[in-house]
């Protein structure tokens, strides 16, 4: 497909925004802005700030539990099965054939103890059902034929075919499962059988949404300066996928009032994570880094060496067990999906006690500038063989990522054609809070 004007208008602003951007370690050389974190290094400080806390569990009904993480091992009730049983509907015999078929009712699954089988006799027998004593194996319906009151195989029986015996998955006591794993709809599938009600797991972290600005509309078109606040309809979904359970979200404004109102709701906020939207550069109304010296916390990452979402940080509220943190997302919308990816995502796996996401690569479509120092996420197609680019990759712009299945990380000087490039999956895409 040839390249439009657009393309090669969009290439090129690209490449002119990376050369005028200055290396951070320039800056850091000469005293002046702080020195960025490097991309990986961000993702491994969220991910060492969200371990070692002291864990919340909690004890809930099966049907809740599902995307939490157990925090007691699984422990099989019971044998299961219980007792041998069916695996087929057919026939229960015992001994060699041809076997006299007893007369009257089967033996249906969840009914009494049937009585036992004489040798030579045969009795009908529905998956599930319990085995009569005595039996030697169970004959496929389809594999039988029957000739008066006798029945005859069609093919040779092996003692115990198609019987599942007692204990065949477990044993009572036996670990199905450790301490740490999510609870999938297969795990609750699985706790069912095994006898429980209940499971005692670690809760999902707990996140409130500040949005911060005085330009943003709630409705309607933008107009006069303003524009549609983008982040309120999008982050409390996305945080959810993640994992999360957003208790709030709350718009606050740029004028000292609202530097009072964030000061107290980072105090206050009884959330395990707090997400703030736009604030964390070093403009006349943003408020972030003054009021989080205000109340004491403790700057993990300030600054991240990627594009979009450089200005991003990550801080601590009070002591590293209670396990509260604050990430500063900016303002413009791309930028804050790589901030959520970049420290949210790592950050609230490990508060969640989950594990962090297998790590894949997928060889690049075409030739992705990159810039000079600094890692850059850019929404990409997945096809079977490669990662196709998305134009409207711009900080602000979220045309590009609403069409992507993921992020791809593309290094400092860009990336070749047919080069191996880290993605970062979209939680809608890769199976949500269930991966």
């Amino acid at each position: 497909m040839t390249p439009t004007d657009a393309d090669h208008a969009l290439r090129a602003l690209d490449e002119a925004l990376a050369l005028v951007s200055r290396d951070p370690r320039a800056d850091d050389a000469a005293g002046g802005l702080h020195r960025a974190t490097a991309w990986p290094k961000a993702r491994e400080a969220a991910i060492s700030a969200g371990s070692g806390i002291r864990p919340r569990t909690h004890r809930v009904p099966l049907g809740d539990a599902l995307g939490e993480v157990l925090a007691q091992s699984l422990d099989a009730l019971t044998d299961l099965p219980s007792f041998d049983s069916s695996a087929m509907d057919g026939w229960a015999v015992a001994g060699p054939g041809p076997w006299t078929i007893r007369t009257g009712a089967g033996v249906l699954a969840g009914s009494d103890r049937p009585e036992p089988l004489a040798d030579g006799e045969a009795v009908r027998i529905a998956t599930g059902a319990r085995i009569p004593a005595d039996t030697t194996a169970v004959i496929r319906t389809e594999h039988s034929r029957e000739s008066g009151t006798q029945l005859h195989a069609d093919r040779t029986v092996l003692t115990g075919q198609d019987i599942r015996p007692r204990g065949q998955e477990c044993r009572s006591g036996d670990l199905l499962l450790p301490a740490g794993s999510l609870v999938t709809p297969a795990v609750l599938g699985l706790a069912a059988a095994a006898g429980y009600d209940e499971l005692t797991t670690r809760p999902r972290p707990r996140v409130e949404i500040l949005v911060l600005g005085d330009e943003l509309l709630t409705e309607g078109r933008p107009h006069d300066g303003l524009i549609r606040d983008a982040l309120s309809p999008m982050l409390g979904p996305w945080l959810t996928r993640l994992g999360a359970e957003v208790t709030a979200t709350r718009r606050i404004g740029d004028d000292p009032a609202g530097a009072k109102a964030l000061l107290a709701a980072v105090k206050d906020s009884d959330a395990d994570l707090v997400v703030t939207t736009g604030g964390t550069a070093a403009g006349p109304v943003d408020h972030v880094h003054p009021v989080l010296r205000e109340a004491g916390a403790e700057l993990l990452v300030d600054g991240v060496a990627v594009r979009p979402g450089h200005p991003m940080l990550l801080a601590r509220l009070g002591d590293r067990a209670d396990g509260r943190h604050l990430v500063g997302l900016p303002g413009n919308p791309l930028a804050a999906v790589s901030a959520l990816l970049t420290l949210a995502e790592p950050l609230l796996r490990a508060l969640a006690g989950r594990r962090q996401r297998p790590r894949y690569t997928v060889p690049v479509q075409g030739d992705v500038p990159g810039h000079p120092y600094d890692t850059r996420l850019v929404p990409v197609l997945l096809t079977d063989e490669h990662a196709v680019p998305l134009r409207y990759n711009g900080p602000a712009m979220l045309r590009g990522v609403a069409a992507a299945d993921g992020l791809a990380v593309v290094p400092p000087h860009g990336a070749r054609d047919g080069q191996d490039l880290e993605i970062l999956d979209l939680p809608w895409v890769s199976g949500g809070c269930f991966t």
